[in-house]
């Protein structure tokens, strides 16, 4: 995807004023992923990234509410950015297995930087899904958030694979637990690599994650024809 410019297309419910559409916007958006993930979701303020950037305080809240909101934008921007992937690698492949491993592998391996979208460095972005993303729906409000769609991206990820489990194996009970399952534990894994290595068995010498639930996935589902 390194020559494919994309747009990425975020709900309105999630800004007050689309970063995009500024360089502000688009500079709040850039410093906070990296400021969340060298000082974590806790300590980041707007006032500490207003310092940051050159800019008051009062000029991130025209843009998000809360630090809370732009966590859900943050997330919801790495979501449709990870559908966009997958739909870009299964777009022409005729086989329902070959699609499914291939969306496995985007949503299990290592992010690569995308120079399609210059403000975002979708390498520490994912680094904040994996330890940060969890309080943005671990909240009381997570209900009404859901309602206003604040969630949608990340639910449609899972049900483009879950449709293509189904493709497969038509009268499978649990094609939403699974894919769910494979990208929630195949963050806690990562993460678990980097700071609790002894609850994993990752080697560096291969990509075990995408392997192991690449698996797990298929030992679910008919045999592959051959």
């Amino acid at each position: 995807m390194k020559n494919l410019k994309i747009q990425i297309n975020i709900s309105s419910e999630l800004y007050s004023k689309n970063p995009d559409s500024s360089n502000l916007g688009r500079k709040i958006i850039n410093k906070s992923i990296e400021m969340i993930n060298e000082i974590g979701f806790e300590s980041f303020t707007f006032k500490k990234l207003g310092a940051e950037i050159n800019s008051p305080e009062s000029s991130i809240y025209r843009y998000f509410n809360n630090k809370h909101t732009l966590l859900l934008y943050l997330t919801s921007w790495y979501w449709t950015w990870t559908e966009y992937q997958i739909v870009f690698v299964t777009s022409n492949v005729t086989c329902p297995f070959e699609r499914l491993k291939r969306s496995i592998e985007i949503l299990t391996r290592p992010v690569v930087e995308d120079t399609s979208v210059s403000f975002v460095n979708e390498v520490l972005l994912s680094e904040i899904i994996f330890s940060e993303s969890i309080k943005g729906y671990h909240t009381k409000s997570v209900d009404e958030e859901n309602k206003k769609g604040c969630f949608k991206a990340y639910k449609r990820v899972v049900q483009r694979v879950s449709d293509n489990v189904l493709e497969i194996k038509p009268d499978f009970r649990f094609p939403h637990m699974l894919i769910s399952t494979v990208i929630e534990g195949a963050h806690h894994q990562k993460y678990f690599t980097e700071h609790l290595p002894a609850l994993t068995d990752v080697s560096k010498e291969e990509d075990s994650i995408t392997q192991f639930y690449t698996k797990l996935v298929l030992n679910f589902l008919p045999r592959e024809k051959t």
